[in-house]
């Protein structure tokens, strides 16, 4: 028998004909004279029915003792089915067995911890909660390239090996580089963005990221995806409405492709991603400090914001929260401070509700060549490692600002996970390398 190939979610396309699925044994139960065969291809899951009469015993028999996650090609008629979830199932007419599993898939039905699960990553990937992640995931990616790309923004590759740090220099991962001694693995591609942005107004980088940081908080990896947009002639409050923007755009985005998946696999309140709309509330940082106070969190003025401070912030907001204008101190010494305060760095975060937190750091960056000295020297950074950094001060300097959006923040927050590492294929933490 040939018949052409389907796929499972585009099933709805060939009601009433014959095809073949390929794919593998999700599921399996019986009820007398009938299979019931839940089959998995990738892109979805689809009960494919077994009739007795419709095929040869042999085959019927066989069907009966297929171990889970073998690889099969099943081949029948597409009809509608109200029950389905789909809305559609297939009447099988002949199975082929590509693969025999052995017996005993590690993941079962029932429940297993997190420690096993992540010791299982590559067939845990395989679940139907993990194949809705994964496409969520997508989603983001692609429409964080199709906003920018949209909107006149230009890609450019910043490099992973960095001669020196962007951020702190305690969280960087050192590698041996040739005869030229040390070199580190890229905290950001922001310093890069902004040479791009002074030659090409508005780009965007697009890569891995990796923080040695000693965290084993539920929002931290070592090694992540960021994107991070840079524009020239850009201010602080351009650089604010630019994220609010470009979330939103994410959040619709994930929400037209994915609410019924979200809400019927990941028990997602979708209605919480609804209300992701502008304009978002914008306090400063005195602002913020007064809110937690009055919360009854000890904060003081000038100590940063933890995942405590953040979800208390954010729970005030049915949506995301911008809190602008950070202590300089706490900040990068790239940052522009306020000329209004120079205690103050034109900075801000952009904090997700339902305790997901930071999932956007950005603001203006300095201009002024001598300022950035000061500023590098005051860091106790090796000014040779930024010297080309300090040639875009030197020749057609101008304001300019972005940030940077953690892809998996934002995959956790859209799903609703508690971890983020659920978010990525295969999550590197402190403790974890493999698989």
């Amino acid at each position: 028998m040939s018949f052409p190939r389907a796929w499972i979610n585009e099933i709805g396309q060939y009601e009433g004909q014959d095809v073949e699925l390929r794919g593998w044994l999700d599921n399996r139960r019986s009820s007398g004279k009938l299979h019931f065969l839940q089959v998995r291809d990738g892109t979805g899951v689809i009960q494919c029915v077994m009739f007795k009469g419709d095929v040869s015993e042999a085959l019927f028999q066989e069907a009966d003792h297929l171990p889970q996650e073998s690889a099969i090609k099943v081949r029948g008629s597409v009809r509608a089915d109200a029950r389905s979830p789909l809305g559609f199932e297939l009447s099988v007419k002949d199975l082929e067995v590509v693969s025999r599993a052995e017996p005993d898939f590690p993941i079962g039905r029932k429940e297993h911890g997190v420690a096993f699960l992540m010791e299982k990553r590559h067939l845990w990937l395989r679940s139907s909660r993990q194949r809705v992640v994964m496409a969520v995931r997508h989603t983001i990616i692609k429409a964080i390239r199709d906003y920018f790309d949209g909107h006149g923004f230009r890609l450019t590759d910043a490099p992973i090996f960095t001669p020196a740090a962007c951020e702190g220099t305690s969280t960087l991962f050192e590698v041996p580089y040739f005869e030229m001694g040390k070199a580190y693995l890229t905290q950001s591609g922001q310093l890069y963005g902004e040479a791009a942005a002074m030659a090409y107004g508005k780009v965007y980088t697009f890569g891995p990221t990796f923080r040695a940081e000693k965290s084993k908080t539920r929002r931290h990896l070592t090694e992540f995806w960021m994107v991070e947009p840079e524009v020239a002639f850009m201010d602080l409050d351009e650089d604010m409405d630019l994220a609010e923007d470009f979330l939103c755009f994410i959040a619709q985005r994930v929400l037209e492709n994915h609410a019924k998946e979200l809400a019927s696999i990941l028990e997602r309140d979708v209605s919480k991603l609804e209300t992701v709309k502008k304009p978002f509330p914008r306090i400063t940082y005195d602002e913020a400090v007064k809110v937690l106070q009055a919360a009854g969190n000890p904060i003081k003025w000038g100590d940063d914001f933890g995942g405590d401070e953040e979800t208390i912030l954010c729970s005030q907001y049915d949506r995301p929260v911008m809190v602008h204008r950070y202590p300089a101190d706490l900040k990068a010494f790239y940052f522009k401070h306020d000329p209004t305060n120079p205690k103050l760095a034109l900075g801000v975060d952009v904090l997700a509700p339902e305790g997901y937190g930071e999932i956007i750091g950005g603001g203006q960056r300095e201009e002024s060549f001598d300022t950035l000295v000061a500023r590098i020297e005051a860091h106790q950074l090796p000014r040779e490692a930024f010297e080309w950094y300090l040639d875009l001060r030197r020749w057609g300097s101008v304001p300019h600002s972005g940030f940077g959006l953690g892809v998996e923040r934002t995959v956790a927050w859209m799903c609703g996970l508690h971890h983020v590492r659920e978010t990525i294929p295969f999550p590197r933490m402190m403790e974890r390398l493999t698989p």
